[in-house]
């Protein structure tokens, strides 16, 4: 009886691959697409002298809030209007939004800079205990 349910799983179980092989390889082509890319774009790392900066720019956008869309009514003419909101302050425009973000992405890329001397020089101090 025990073989009766072992078969049974296993034939369960090869159908519900068999039913979603699309789905299955898909993840596995986006997969295997997103390890090509990231390999290509390694492989253009270590030509550019300026990489670093790039990365430290991209995780530091990571680390800021994206811009939301509301809409509300204008106060003066009372017509829905979109605005847009970053860390709680209203914008008209998407520019003057994008504007402020980018400071502030920036900010945050300079403040890692600033603390990365201390940060070798510990670990530099680590090392020779």
């Amino acid at each position: 009886m025990n073989g009766l349910y072992q078969v049974s799983a296993l034939v369960l179980g090869g159908l519900l691959i068999y039913g979603f092989r699309y789905r299955i390889l898909d993840r596995l082509r986006r997969f295997d697409q997103r390890n090509i890319a990231r390999q290509r774009q390694d492989m253009e790392d270590r030509r550019d002298r300026f990489a670093h900066y790039k990365h430290t720019l991209r995780l530091a956008e990571e680390q800021v809030e994206e811009i939301g869309e509301i809409k509300v009514l204008d106060e003066r003419t009372g017509d829905p209007v979109t605005r847009f909101v970053f860390e709680g302050e209203t914008f008209a425009s998407r520019d003057e939004a994008e504007s402020v973000r980018n400071e502030k992405i920036v900010a945050k890329a300079r403040e890692f800079y600033m603390e990365l001397p201390a940060a070798l020089a510990a670990r530099g101090k680590d090392k020779l205990n």
